[in-house]
């Protein structure tokens, strides 16, 4: 493939990405009426994961575990029961969109490259999705809902009993859908490893204006029934025995921090660690009581907890972070587990990078965004003057751990 050539014209389109994805499902839907109904009645998140995907492939063309990113991939689009022929349509689609946008970009030798590029990401899903049918492994699986305890307004703890077993890493993560919102599926961290009962926790913290997280918290009910896809992520144990490591939880980023801690207990009990909890106020810090019974079965694991101070502002948690951060010793002979919200995320991977931590060192998942695009720049003026960030898709650069 002609790499330099596919970037060049991905640019060009990445600066209309309105326009790009609006034309493409448009004509998706326009010739092919039937595939409307495999997606959800809002499409604004689902764009931005298109281009999120797109983004990720176009950056990563000479990276060897693209194929392998390209195969999980189409073992996850197995749940929008996405077929040989669904993935013919959609390459014309997404061609027809992209020479729509792309102006003069769009010459003879581009749409060759595109053509060939896309079938060959096909080829790999369509590869992934078969291994995953050889392996016996269903589209989906249904799981009963066993509890429902909501904390406050904003937080929902459920259990699940998956109907067959369901093999995950601690530290990994699940996309969810419900009846209560047909065709959407959200991503939530598992909060627990394996047990011996199959049951599953999931960390619902509700957001303003979201349908998924207001429909698992206010609608869903004992005895009710949801579906989830195959896990992912790469946010699973790789330290060695004996070796110390850090844990910082923000927020429902304690689900899967909870689940890797879980893991060590059973695995590990001598561990030597560090463990911050960090939330917006008093009140959701919601994981203590369970932090101190696995520091219980963990002696060697010690505790900080974060929150900002009464009626000062939520940000207040990060700085108090940072601070506790700072005061830390050792940094560089620590392995680094951090889950929380983005913006956490990156402010703290930087701080612990200058404290000394590798890089590397410092294990996380960036979760697919849901909001929508920002308003793009309408002309290459206004394009020169505040270009956009681009829309990066968690790449899943560390294969998991197998549990």
């Amino acid at each position: 493939m002609d790499a330099q050539l596919l970037r060049s014209v991905f640019a060009v389109v990445e600066r209309r990405a309105e326009h790009a994805v609006a034309f493409f499902y448009s004509h998706l839907f326009w010739h092919n009426p039937g595939v409307r109904e495999l997606f959800p009645e809002d499409l604004a998140p689902q764009r931005d994961r298109l281009f999120a995907a797109l983004t990720h492939v176009v950056t990563r063309l000479e990276d060897p575990e693209l194929a392998h990113y390209l195969g999980q991939l189409g073992r996850d689009h197995r749940k929008f029961l996405a077929t040989p022929a669904l993935y013919s349509v959609v390459g014309t689609s997404l061609l027809a969109a992209f020479a729509h946008t792309a102006g003069a970009a769009w010459t003879i030798e581009a749409e060759k490259e595109w053509t060939e590029a896309y079938g060959r990401v096909a080829e790999l899903m369509l590869a992934g999705a078969q291994e995953s049918v050889t392996a016996g492994e269903p589209a989906w699986w249904d799981a009963d809902v066993v509890a429902h305890e909501r904390y406050g307004e904003d937080l929902t703890l459920l259990t699940l009993r998956p109907r067959r077993p369901y093999p995950y890493a601690p530290g990994q993560y699940v996309s969810v859908s419900t009846l209560h919102v047909p065709r959407v599926w959200r991503t939530y961290s598992l909060a627990n490893a394996p047990r011996p009962d199959g049951t599953l926790d999931l960390h619902v913290s509700r957001i303003r204006g979201g349908l998924m997280s207001t429909a698992l918290t206010e609608r869903l009910r004992v005895g009710e029934t949801l579906r989830l896809s195959s896990p992912g992520g790469a946010l699973t144990a790789r330290t060695p025995p004996g070796k110390p490591r850090t844990y910082i939880a923000g927020g429902t980023g304690w689900a899967p921090v909870r689940a890797l801690l879980e893991e060590a207990a059973r695995d590990e009990p001598g561990l030597e660690g560090r463990l911050f909890m960090v939330a917006r106020a008093k009140e959701y810090l919601y994981g203590r009581a369970e932090a101190q019974r696995l520091c219980g079965l963990l002696p060697g694991l010690r505790v900080t907890c974060i929150t900002a101070a009464p009626g000062r502002p939520r940000d207040q948690a990060t700085d108090r972070l940072v601070q506790a951060l700072r005061a830390g010793v050792n940094w560089p002979a620590h392995d680094v587990y951090l889950a929380g919200p983005p913006g956490l995320l990156g402010e703290v991977t930087e701080e612990l990078a200058a404290l000394g931590t590798d890089p590397a060192r410092i294990f996380h998942d960036l979760l697919p965004p849901a909001a929508r695009f920002p308003t793009r720049p309408a002309t290459r003026a206004e394009w020169l003057i505040d270009p956009p960030r681009l829309h990066w898709h968690n790449p899943e650069a560390r294969a998991p751990r197998e549990p």
